[in-house]
């Protein structure tokens, strides 16, 4: 939100989501946000009415804003009842329904042929991608993982202020640790677990991104996938083996059981066990031989 109308607003937004504690990233895209409907309005935000707003929530839906989106927006502007004392403003806001989608998950023979090809050179990447399906890391906790986080007499990774800065610990299988070791013989990794270019940063999520969507590539991957669909495949893979939901919840560091639950939906071993009645209708028809 550079525009010329808010210098001071903009002072005291960022000044409020520090206060806030928000992370950098987050602070990026609230500050993205606020500058959209900046440039809707043509003049400082906080001279906004509620028609103002109105007319901002109609032209987001009529130019197909998707959800979440929308959404996001809509939690941004209530800065209002803080950095400019607006809380009525809050009253107008219309949040959109969002869809309710299962997420993609990849089969075990799908993750091995991922595993296989990941890029080179060197075992970095096919070490990353193990870490994030083999503990079920979101693509910045793996990124942001430092060599002192791999705990082998304990046989933990540990997580450090994870989304929502909170810390957790996830299991280190024995093949994990295994490659982690190759790969650490071979690169001698100081700091960062897995280093940048430059070695004092450590990879971006967009080198990330980019390798994982070589691999896939390579494994000729067809479903819409993202290195966080390797963390839905363990939690996915976890509970069709019987592990406990709240055993994968804590693992996967969710504040609430509801949002673990919605693996449930798409562990499907105990749908695949169970006889259609259809299949009982032609067996019956068929009779005994």
């Amino acid at each position: 939100m550079s525009d010329q109308h808010v210098p001071a607003l903009r002072r005291r937004f960022l000044e409020d989501m520090r206060i806030k504690g928000l992370q950098p990233k987050t602070q990026t895209m609230y500050l993205r946000a606020m500058r959209d409907f900046t440039r809707f309005l043509g003049r400082s935000p906080d001279t906004a009415t509620p028609e103002d707003l109105r007319a901002f929530q109609l032209d987001m839906s009529e130019n197909g804003t998707g959800s979440a989106t929308f959404n996001n927006r809509l939690s941004v502007l209530g800065f209002f009842s803080v950095t400019c004392a607006r809380e009525e403003m809050k009253r107008h806001m219309r949040y959109q329904r969002l869809a309710k989608k299962i997420p993609v998950v990849l089969s075990a023979a799908e993750v091995t042929r991922i595993l296989d090809v990941a890029p080179g050179p060197g075992l970095k990447y096919r070490a990353a991608f193990s870490v994030a399906y083999g503990g079920g890391l979101r693509a910045s906790e793996v990124t942001h993982l430092r060599v002192p986080d791999i705990d082998s007499d304990r046989m933990l990774i540990r997580v450090d202020q994870g989304k929502g800065r909170k810390d957790r610990h996830v299991m280190l299988s024995p093949s994990l640790l295994t490659l982690l070791r190759d790969y650490y013989w071979e690169a001698r990794p100081a700091g960062w677990l897995f280093p940048g270019r430059n070695r004092i940063d450590p990879i971006s999520t967009r080198q990330f991104n980019r390798a994982f969507g070589a691999a896939c590539d390579f494994a000729e991957i067809r479903k819409r996938v993202s290195p966080h669909t390797l963390r839905h495949s363990f939690a996915t893979h976890l509970l069709e083996g019987g592990t406990d939901i709240r055993v994968i919840q804590v693992l996967l560091g969710h504040a609430k059981l509801e949002t673990t639950t919605i693996y449930t939906k798409v562990a499907t071993k105990a749908i695949q066990s169970v006889t259609s009645p259809l299949d009982l209708l032609v067996r019956r028809e068929a009779g005994p031989d």
